[in-house]
């Protein structure tokens, strides 16, 4: 069998155990599992999002579709964005992926050669440096700056990581797993350094509307970018609609892409399902009301833990500025895996190990907090009930 993975690519052979789903694998039989592991909340799929797929699947769309997204999606997506931008966008330039996770691997693909280099700060969402090292790339983590004030992005640091091998930039703001939101300020910085060095960027702005600043959203490449900017956003309807399960994301681009982008959906999924893209359509035209609710879970949940361990003396923490996720430090504690995994064990509470993250996020552990208030609040109490035993 050792002999068999030896001959496997080297991107498999290499791609990481994911150590959130280690501990989700360790905990999920557990009798008063309270799941806080992973980036989604504890609502079902809401019923007109379900109606529009029944009615599909009643209409007999069950066949093959359009590789970039049926038009009534694409057309859906540009006038989502203009309501949310304040300015007009082409259908012509939304492709529509299965998951926001394959919006970031088709992207990886258009845009970076097998060799060479995707810059990343760290911490960060573990599967973009995964899918980089198994398309046969490679992934360079340049740690954030944290203090007790939060953490911050210094823009010295990114240049200094760039070489002649580097293809591309990545970018999540508001940011998975700290909460860190990028400035307008900084975002323009970031841009000017990637005309400079004639870089692409990937854009991961899934979040934008989990924002605890002043405004709607947090800021956004689409506020400072100009027409010929090698820019690639990806995005996902899994938070937004509480869609995690669906597996329906989507792709921002140049319109002068959208054959790349047919071409790689062709061969990878030869497209997403026309009935689940109907609900989409539903979730974009129907669901301000219920992504509104989303959004007042979030910052309601946040209140409730930043509150609840405050209490403990032994947690560190800044409060996120964006997206749905706390991360913090625990005193005393250096193995957060090893954490992770024994809190889980004996007390039914899920979180996800910072090691699981990156450079920089060693010492962390993330829960999420897009849940009900006395889920979170049960969950810190056995923490801070467990706390004083080890």
């Amino acid at each position: 069998m050792s002999d068999l993975i030896a001959r496997l690519s080297t991107g498999a052979r290499n791609a990481p155990e994911s150590g959130i789903v280690e501990v989700a694998n360790a905990g999920r039989h557990h009798d008063a599992l309270i799941p806080l592991w992973v980036g989604e909340g504890d609502l079902p799929t809401p019923s007109f999002i379900n109606r529009a797929v029944k009615e599909s699947l009643d209409r007999g769309e069950t066949f093959y579709t359009y590789q970039r997204g049926i038009p009534e999606l694409r057309e859906a997506l540009a006038a989502y964005h203009q309501d949310l931008y304040g300015r007009p966008f082409a259908p012509e330039r939304f492709y529509v992926t299965g998951s926001g996770m394959q919006a970031i691997q088709l992207t990886v693909q258009a845009i970076v050669d097998p060799g060479k280099e995707v810059i990343v700060p760290s911490p960060s969402w573990p599967n973009i440096a995964a899918s980089v090292e198994i398309h046969g790339a490679k992934t360079v983590p340049v740690p954030m700056r944290e203090s007790n004030g939060g953490w911050s992005l210094a823009l010295e640091d990114i240049e200094k990581a760039i070489t002649p091998d580097t293809a591309a930039l990545f970018l999540n703001t508001p940011s998975n797993p700290t909460g860190w939101v990028a400035t307008e300020d900084l975002l323009k910085a970031f841009l000017e350094l990637a005309r400079k060095h004639d870089l692409w960027i990937i854009a991961d702005e899934i979040y934008t509307l989990y924002y605890y600043g002043n405004g709607r959203r947090s800021p956004s490449f689409y506020d400072i970018a100009e027409d010929g900017d090698r820019i690639i956003f990806v995005n996902s309807f899994s938070k937004n609609w509480a869609m995690t399960g669906w597996r329906v994301g989507w792709v921002s681009a140049p319109p002068v892409m959208g054959q790349v982008f047919e071409n790689l959906i062709q061969y990878s999924t030869s497209g997403v399902p026309a009935f689940l893209q109907w609900g989409a359509v539903a979730a974009l035209t129907e669901g301000r009301e219920f992504l509104e609710s989303q959004i007042e879970r979030a910052r309601r949940g946040r209140e409730v833990v930043l509150q609840g361990f405050q209490e403990t003396g032994r947690i560190s923490v800044a409060p996120p500025e964006g997206a749905f996720y706390l991360f913090f430090k625990l005193e005393g504690i250096t193995d957060m895996r090893a954490f992770a995994l024994d809190l889980v064990r004996e007390t039914g509470v899920g979180l996800a190990p910072g090691t699981a993250f990156g450079p920089g996020g060693e010492t962390f552990a993330r829960l999420c907090y897009a849940r009900r208030p006395d889920d979170l609040e049960e969950a810190i109490r056995r923490i801070n009930a467990w706390l004083p035993a080890i």
